[in-house]
C-alpha cells in the first residue's frame, strides 16, 4: 500500500499548537508502520460525499482526515474534530476526466439567487463587469484542470470574483486562470494515458507525495511551513532536471522558488553524478548558512548527497582555495582601503581634486573590480555604468593614485577580494582538474565582477557546470555589469519562473509596482514580471502615514497585538527598517506590544519565540507570515546621505534603483500580512504601493 501525504495536510498541521502537532506526528508514524492496526481508531465518515474518507483520532479533540483505498492511504487534513469533519464533507478525491490527474476537489455548493420584490426601490446598479472566460469552451477549461462541477462558475466569474474563485479550485486550474487573466500564456500539460496512475501525473505530484520511509515522513512533518522542499512544482522540476550545454540561469520575482530550484538542482546533480564535487554558493555567509540548513532537510534521507555538496559563501570559497594554493589571504577591509586611497591622493598631488566618495566608487566599481593593473588598461576601459566623462589627463591623475594604492596594498601584504578571485581565476585556467565539477549559485544578481570571473574559470565551458538563480529586481549590493564579457553567455539558457508560492496575491501585486514590468541586464537578457501568479489569496497590505514617530509606534504596537488574534506567533513576525539609525523606532513599537524580540545581525541567529528586527539589507533571504516595514520617510528611503554623496550622474539612477529594490525585498518577505508605515512626509516610493485596483482589491491606505 502506498503511503502518501497531501500538501493540504502539511499546511493544516502548521496551524496547530506545538503539543497538538506532536500528537499528530506520532499518529502519522503509527499509520505509516501499520495502517490496519486496530488501535488506530479509524472511523468512516458517513456524511462525506467521498466514501473513502476516514478520520483518525490524534488526540482528545484532534482528527486526521485520511483517504483510504485498497492501493493507498493518503493523509489529507488535520484539525479539531468539528472543523476536520466539516472539511472532509466538502471535499472529494477524484481523477480529472480530461487531464487524468488526481485532484482534491472542493464540492461546489448550490447557490440560491434571491430576487428583489418589485416594490423595493433598488439603488442604481454599477456597471456590470464582463465575465473573463465566458467565451472559453468546456474542453479548454477542462484542459486547464478545472473540475467539471466548477465549469459554470469559472465561465461566470469577473475580475472581482476570480481571486475568491481560485481558492476553491485545484492549484493547476487556479494558476492557469490567473495567468490568463493577467495576460500570460500558460503552459498546459498533456493528458496522461488512462492506464497511468492518476497520482503519477505531474500536477498530482505537486500536492501528493509518496512517503517511502520514516525519514521522509519525519522531514515533511518536522518542517510543515517548508513544504516547498517536499512538493516541487512541475514547472520547477523541468528546470531542475534539464540538461544544459553551457551556463544557465533561472530568474523570477520574489517568492517564485528560485532558491528551491537551486537546492534541488544541487541535489539532482549529486544524485546523477556519483562522486562529483558540487558547490552550492551565494554572496553572503548568512544566506549560505540558511542554504545549508535547507539542503540538509532536503536530503535528510540521502546523507550521501550532502557529502558531495559543499555549501559556502563565495568569499569563503575563494579564501579556502587561495589558502590551499598559496597561503591564507590577508584581506584588505573596506575601512582600510579608503584610508590608503586618501593617503595615495595626498602623495600623488597633481592639482586635480577628487572627492573621497568618487575615489572609492571609481576604485571599487572600475579599477579593483576589473583588476586594471596598468595605465593602458585603465585609460582604455569603457567604465561601464560610470557616465561622467573623464578626460585623459584626469584619468592619468587618477591612475597615479590607484597605482600608488596597489603598491601600498602589496607592501602591507594585503589583497582585496577582487584581487584574490582574479588570481584564482588565472590559477584555475592552468589546472586540468577543477576543485568542483559543478557550481550552483543562489542570489546570483549580487555576485561581483571578480566572483563571476572566478566562476567562469571554474566552469571552463563544461556542460551543466554553472547554474545561477537570481532576480534583477532584488539586486541591492552590486552595480550592473556584462556577464558575457567574462565568458558567461546565457542566451538561450535563461528562464523565468512565474508561480509565486510565498507571498499572497495582494502583497505581491502591490510590491511588484515598485519595479518596472520588464528588467534587463547589461547583455540584453530580460526578465518579464508580467504574468506572475500567486497561488493563494490574502489580506490587502496596509500603508499608513503618521504625523509623529510616537503615533507610528503606537499603531504598529496595536497591529502586532492584533496579529495574535490571527494566530500569528512572535517568531512568524519580521520588522524591518532602512538603516541602523531607525532600529530604535522598531524596538520601541515591539516593546509597546509586549512581545519578545531579537535585533538580528549578520549571523541572523535569534530565539525561536521572538519577533525579528533588522535592516532591509539583512532581510534578504528571510520569510515571515507577517512583516512590518517601518520608517519609510522621505530622506530615509531613498537615503538622503547616499544621494548627497553622488559624484557621478549614473550613480543617481543606481541609488534610486537599489533603494527601490530594498523596499521590494522588505515587502516581499511577507506571506500573509504586510504593514508599511511612515512619518510624513512619506517616501515617494509609497505612492507606487498605493495602487487603486488589482482584481477588485484595494490596499488599506491612510
Amino acid at each position: 500500500m502506498q503511503f502518501r501525504i497531501a500538501d493540504t495536510f502539511t499546511a493544516s498541521l502548521a496551524k496547530l499548537t506545538g503539543d497538538e502537532q506532536k500528537g499528530v506526528k506520532t499518529t502519522a508514524f503509527d499509520l505509516q508502520l501499520n495502517p490496519a492496526n486496530p488501535s488506530m481508531q479509524l472511523h468512516k465518515l458517513d456524511r462525506a460525499k467521498d466514501k473513502n474518507f476516514w478520520s483518525v483520532r490524534a488526540g482528545r479533540d484532534i482528527r486526521i482526515i485520511v483517504h483510504k483505498s485498497s492501493a493507498s492511504l493518503l493523509l489529507c487534513y488535520v484539525d479539531h474534530h468539528d472543523k476536520a469533519y466539516s472539511w472532509a464533507e466538502r471535499r472529494k478525491v477524484e481523477t480529472h476526466p480530461k487531464t487524468g490527474a488526481a485532484q482534491l476537489v472542493e464540492i461546489r455548493e448550490r447557490v440560491e439567487r434571491i430576487t428583489v420584490s418589485e416594490y423595493v426601490v433598488a439603488k442604481p446598479a454599477e456597471a456590470v463587469k464582463s465575465a473573463l472566460f465566458a467565451d472559453t469552451d468546456d474542453e479548454k477549461l477542462l484542459g486547464y484542470g478545472v473540475p467539471q462541477d466548477w465549469l459554470e462558475d469559472v465561465r461566470a466569474a469577473n475580475e472581482d470574483e476570480l481571486l475568491d474563485l481560485v481558492e476553491h479550485l485545484p492549484s493547476e486550474a487556479g494558476e492557469t486562470l490567473l495567468e490568463l487573466a493577467t495576460g500570460g500564456v500558460p503552459q498546459v500539460l498533456q493528458p496522461i494515458a488512462a492506464t497511468t496512475d492518476p497520482f503519477d501525473h505531474p500536477d498530482a505530484q505537486r500536492r501528493f507525495r509518496v512517503m517511502a520511509n520514516m525519514d521522509e515522513l519525519q522531514q515533511a512533518l518536522d518542517y510543515p511551513w517548508e513544504k516547498w522542499s517536499i512538493f516541487l512544482h512541475p514547472a520547477q522540476r523541468e528546470f531542475v532536471e534539464k540538461d544544459y550545454n553551457g551556463p544557465a540561469r533561472i530568474s523570477g520575482s520574489a517568492g517564485t522558488g528560485k532558491t528551491v530550484v537551486a537546492l534541488h538542482r544541487a541535489a539532482f546533480l549529486a544524485r546523477n553524478n556519483a562522486d562529483a564535487r558540487i558547490l552550492l554558493t551565494t554572496f553572503s555567509p548568512a544566506l549560505a548558512n540558511a542554504l545549508d540548513i535547507k539542503l540538509r532537510r532536503l536530503v535528510r534521507s540521502q546523507p550521501r548527497l550532502a557529502e558531495q555538496i559543499e555549501v559556502l559563501s563565495i568569499n569563503t570559497v575563494g579564501e579556502r582555495l587561495y589558502e590551499r594554493a598559496w597561503q591564507r589571504p590577508a584581506i584588505a577591509s573596506e575601512k582600510v582601503i579608503p584610508t590608503i586611497l586618501a593617503e595615495s591622493a595626498t602623495v600623488q598631488d597633481s592639482g586635480t581634486r577628487f572627492t573621497a566618495h568618487f575615489l572609492w566608487a571609481e576604485w571599487e566599481q572600475v579599477v579593483d573590480a576589473w583588476q586594471l593593473r596598468t595605465w593602458d588598461a585603465y585609460r582604455d576601459v569603457a567604465r561601464l555604468g560610470r557616465k561622467t566623462r573623464l578626460p585623459e589627463q584626469q584619468r592619468a591623475d587618477l591612475w597615479k593614485i590607484f597605482e600608488q594604492t596597489f603598491a601600498e596594498l602589496e607592501a602591507r601584504g594585503l589583497v582585496t577580494h577582487a584581487g584574490m578571485f582574479n588570481k584564482l581565476a588565472e590559477h584555475l585556467s592552468e589546472r586540468t582538474n577543477p576543485p568542483f565539477d559543478f557550481a550552483v549559485v543562489d542570489e546570483a544578481q549580487d555576485i561581483s565582477v571578480s566572483q563571476l570571473r572566478f566562476l567562469a574559470a571554474l566552469g571552463t565551458g563544461r556542460p551543466n557546470s554553472l547554474f545561477f538563480a537570481g532576480d534583477l529586481g532584488q539586486r541591492i549590493f552590486q552595480p550592473p555589469f556584462s556577464w558575457k564579457s567574462l565568458g558567461v553567455e546565457l542566451r538561450g539558457r535563461s528562464r523565468t519562473l512565474k508561480i509565486n508560492y510565498r507571498t499572497s496575491h495582494q502583497i505581491r501585486s502591490h510590491a511588484d509596482r515598485l519595479l518596472e514590468p520588464e528588467l534587463a541586464d547589461v547583455d540584453g537578457n530580460t526578465e518579464k514580471r508580467r504574468g506572475v501568479v500567486s497561488v493563494f489569496n490574502g489580506k490587502a497590505p496596509e500603508i499608513r502615514g503618521f504625523e509623529r514617530c510616537e503615533e507610528e509606534g503606537a499603531y504598529v504596537a496595536r497591529y502586532l497585538e492584533q496579529l495574535a488574534d490571527e494566530d500569528v506567533i512572535a517568531e512568524e513576525i519580521g520588522v524591518f527598517v532602512r538603516s541602523e539609525a531607525q532600529l530604535e523606532r522598531a524596538r520601541s513599537a515591539v516593546q509597546q506590544a509586549g512581545l519578545k524580540f531579537k535585533v538580528l545581525d549578520q549571523n541572523r541567529g535569534g530565539p525561536l519565540d521572538a519577533v525579528s528586527i533588522c535592516t532591509m539589507h539583512l532581510a534578504k533571504g528571510m520569510e515571515f507570515r507577517a512583516v512590518v516595514v517601518m520608517a519609510c520617510d522621505d530622506e530615509i528611503l531613498p537615503l538622503q546621505a547616499r544621494i548627497e554623496m553622488i559624484a557621478d550622474e549614473a550613480d543617481l539612477r543606481e541609488v534610486y534603483d537599489t533603494e527601490r529594490h530594498l523596499l521590494y525585498v522588505a515587502c516581499t518577505r511577507a506571506r500573509d500580512y504586510l504593514l508599511v508605515t511612515s512619518v510624513e512626509p512619506a517616501s515617494e516610493f509609497l505612492d507606487d504601493l498605493r495602487i487603486k485596483h488589482v482584481f477588485g482589491i484595494s490596499p488599506e491606505v491612510s
